[in-house]
């Protein structure tokens, strides 16, 4: 029989079988059966397909469940209550028992006495960040630096670059600002940016940007970012906030980089965005990014490559003496880049960078509302007023170090952190995650738990970043630890409790770093979850008792 034939008779047969099965029906319940048999459809289709396994989302429902049963939601509560008062003694610890000012002074306080109780609140904290006892946070500390950029952030702390007609010269130094970064990242003629409030902004704002553009230019209605599980949770808070789906790639175990078999993998006809950290924040390890944008090019998925923490310090390796793979805009197929001049570019926080390759993917970055009664509103970035301090000061900081001053602090930080590297990885019991790349050394260990070492440290002044998924802890190197001396006093330190540690490498973790081993072990994430918004409570924390409202 003719295969056209064929088919039109089976189309007719079950055209009879419907009508047959339907013949008994009245016009509503044909109307309800359909309904509910397309919604179920639909139904079931969204279940098979969300973002999330079944599995995963099996265990998160039978955790919702077991917290309903009265024995345990009352447990739960007992010891979220006992953690929630940890977090605050630990802010009250912090603070040193300083009483809280929660009203008015009755009266405006003189000039001296506000200066005397800033430098007092100042100078609360347990650890001794000015000498390189910390990891991170804090890039550089220079006296003659912190004078100057104090003295123009005065200068221009009115200035308001939403404004342009009014205060133009602090819109010059944010386009210069831009295009010098643009260079130094081998921006062709046609690169552009903006400068944001940090790395977690310029994130923002290129998923936006990418997730407008999927929608105007390639017609993607549920736009999809494909990035490593290292990638900043930046990413995570931008599909969020923009009503984006996010798909996180595993990382190979010995590289720790991004498994480009598995980027390839979760590319979807919804792809709007592929990411690559140069380099990651957990292990400083950076990924394949030529890899990563030959994927780009192959499927018309533009790239971006997340260079927030190490960008100022990639960009001068090479002048330092120190070769890396190809990352940034001479790679074909890279789009985008985000880079904080507030970590190794030395500017005061809250100043980053996020880059593009062409206009066209910044155009989409800008919101614009054209029918408003106030007249035609246009933003670059999430704030309308901005702060123009910020940015003269971060003009300053780059007029101040220039290609020299930056390519030295460059070679003595990666020095520094390979002589950290180099030391660690003598040590017994414990293991180097990856290559680093730049600044950053993450350590491990496969007998004992890490968290007993982070614990060691802790009391020994060191404030380090504790990982998970596997646990570990992380030293980025920053210039305090370039000083003679820190290198030799880490590597001591560490050797030292290793010693200790290796005398009973069973011994359970104590102390906070236990809640850290806790939370990493605990499989309803929900309930981690919950320690983190009791922990950002405590940041917030003032007494409630009557009586303690007190003054200057």
């Amino acid at each position: 029989m003719d295969p056209l034939r064929a088919l039109k008779v089976g189309a007719d047969s079950i055209r009879l079988i419907i009508n047959n099965s339907c013949s008994k029906l009245e016009p509503w319940q044909i109307v309800t059966v359909t309904a509910t048999t397309v919604l179920a459809g639909v139904w079931f289709w969204e279940f098979l397909f969300q973002e999330e396994s079944l599995v995963n989302r099996g265990k998160k429902m039978v955790f919702k469940l077991a917290r309903k049963i009265p024995a345990v939601s009352q447990r739960i509560e007992r010891e979220m209550s006992k953690i929630n008062e940890t977090f605050e003694q630990e802010v009250i610890h912090r603070n040193q028992g300083n009483p809280y000012i929660t009203t008015l002074p009755k009266e405006g306080k003189n000039h001296h006495d506000i200066i005397q109780q800033v430098e007092k609140y100042l100078s609360f904290g347990d650890y001794n960040w000015k000498s390189g006892f910390v990891s991170g946070t804090v890039y550089n500390y220079n006296p003659e630096l912190i004078k100057l950029l104090t003295e123009v952030y005065g200068l221009a702390s009115y200035t308001n670059p939403l404004h342009p007609d009014v205060f133009p010269g602090v819109c010059k130094m944010e386009a210069e600002v831009v295009r010098i970064t643009a260079n130094l990242f081998h921006g062709g003629p046609g690169s552009c940016g903006t400068m944001t409030t940090g790395g977690t902004e310029s994130i923002l704002m290129a998923c936006k940007a990418y997730r407008d553009y999927a929608r105007a230019e390639r017609g993607i209605r549920r736009p999809e970012i494909v990035i490593p599980v290292t990638a900043h949770p930046a990413f995570d808070k931008a599909a969020a906030y923009f009503g984006m789906r996010v798909t996180h790639v595993p990382v190979d175990r010995d590289t720790t980089t991004v498994d480009i078999q598995a980027m390839r993998k979760a590319i979807s006809r919804n792809t709007c965005l592929l990411v690559g950290s140069a380099p990651n924040y957990p292990y400083g390890t950076m990924d394949d990014i030529e890899a990563i944008a030959a994927l780009g090019r192959q499927y018309n998925i533009p790239v971006h490559v997340d260079a927030c923490l190490g960008g100022f310090v990639i960009i001068f390796m090479a002048e330092a003496g120190f070769m890396l793979p190809p990352f940034d805009f001479s790679v074909p197929g890279v789009t985008s880049i985000s880079a904080d001049t507030h970590k190794y570019g030395f500017a005061p926080k809250g100043s980053s960078v996020v880059l593009y390759s062409e206009p066209k993917f910044r155009h989409h970055q800008f919101n614009v509302s054209t029918d408003w009664p106030g007249g035609v509103y246009g933003s670059p970035t999430v704030n309308g007023s901005r702060a123009g301090g910020i940015i003269a000061a971060c003009w300053a900081t780059l007029m101040y170090f220039g290609l020299e001053g930056y390519v030295d602090a460059t070679k003595k930080i990666v020095q520094t952190t390979k002589y950290i590297e180099k030391g660690l990885r003598k040590m017994d019991g414990i293991f180097i995650f990856g290559t680093p790349a730049t600044s950053v050394v993450a350590v491990g260990s496969k007998l004992f738990h890490i968290y007993q070492l982070s614990d060691a440290l802790c009391k020994r002044g060191w404030n380090l970043n504790p990982l998970q998924f596997p646990p570990g802890l992380h030293l980025c190197v920053t210039y305090m630890h370039t000083a003679d001396g820190v290198a030799d006093r880490f590597l001591s330190d560490v050797e030292e409790e290793l010693a200790i540690i290796m005398k009973d490498p069973t011994r359970p973790v104590e102390g906070k770093f236990a809640m850290y081993g806790m939370s990493h072990s605990i499989p309803d994430r929900s309930i981690v979850g919950d320690f983190t918004r009791f922990f950002l409570d405590s940041m917030y924390y003032t007494p409630s008792v009557k009586g303690l409202n007190l003054t200057l």
